[in-house]
């Protein structure tokens, strides 16, 4: 990292003090949207770094509109940490995996993976999900940092999420699709979970854990929707039998060697923080 991106070091590993007050609130609806996160010269700098490694990784050639539902919402290219040392020092940002390791109430925070999520202009929503359906994981202390790299106004299509819908076990067994949309959207009509959809500043991030319900609008713009993802889980994290063919995938992309009954403990899987 040059001298002039220094300070952004600095930022990435001084320690974000949550309230006991946005514990609780993250506690009760399982997500969380906190604001000055990064202040607007780390995120521009990221956006950069990241939008140039998307370029360089992203192998999307089918045009938007001969793609399925999931391939319109997004193009999504996985552990950048790998790829470009830059990003592996947001990736493995002690300010975030506190904040996460703080939301959890865990004693500290294992890395599961980071992800790329960038929103074409014209692309279409993300539907109705929990992230967990897809993961080999043995309890709910999972979490993931939603960092827009821009100001993410509703024209963009930012993340949205049934609060408090952790609680619910249907739909759990549903990948993302127009399925998933029309039964989770059911479900979600006929309970008090309260629906929230909100536009992001510059530097805010939003936390949400494996089993909380969300989606995406689409992007009604002709401007990228940048987006990057951390997934963290507890430090202490242990392998379950997979339920299904994507847990499978999972295990064997993520957390390669890992042994079931046992902490999730690759060299993919570095602890980020812990007290």
């Amino acid at each position: 990292m040059s001298g002039n991106a220094y300070p952004l070091l600095q930022q990435l590993n001084t320690p974000y003090s949550l309230t006991k007050e946005q514990i609780d609130f993250y506690q009760e609806n399982r997500f969380i949207k906190l604001k000055h996160v990064f202040d607007q010269p780390t995120i521009s700098y990221f956006n950069e770094v990241i939008t140039r490694l998307v370029e360089q990784m992203n192998k999307q050639t089918t045009p938007l509109e001969s793609r399925s539902t999931y391939g319109k919402a997004f193009l999504q290219l996985f552990n950048l940490w790998r790829e470009d040392n830059l990003v592996k020092e947001l990736v493995f940002s002690k300010r975030l995996a506190k904040i996460a390791s703080d939301l959890m109430q865990t004693s500290g925070a294992r890395l599961y993976h980071d992800q790329a999520l960038f929103k074409e202009g014209g692309g279409g929503i993300t539907p109705w999900h929990a992230d967990q359906y897809y993961w080999p994981l043995d309890t709910d202390k999972t979490i993931t940092a939603w960092i827009p790299l821009q100001e993410t106004p509703l024209e963009l299509g930012p993340l949205e999420f049934s609060a408090g819908s952790h609680r619910i076990v249907e739909a759990r067994n549903l990948e993302i699709s127009d399925e998933s949309e029309q039964q989770i959207e059911q479900k979600l009509r006929v309970t008090d979970f309260k629906h929230i959809i909100e536009a992001f500043d510059i530097g805010e991030i939003s936390f949400h854990s494996g089993w909380v319900f969300h989606r995406a609008g689409a992007n009604s713009t002709t401007q990228m929707r940048k987006v990057m993802t951390i997934i963290y889980m507890d430090r202490d994290m242990r392998l379950k039998s997979p339920e299904n063919q994507n847990q499978i995938n999972d295990w064997n992309t993520w957390c390669p060697g890992a042994v079931i009954g046992e902490v999730i403990n690759s060299p993919l899987n570095p602890i980020l923080f812990e007290y």
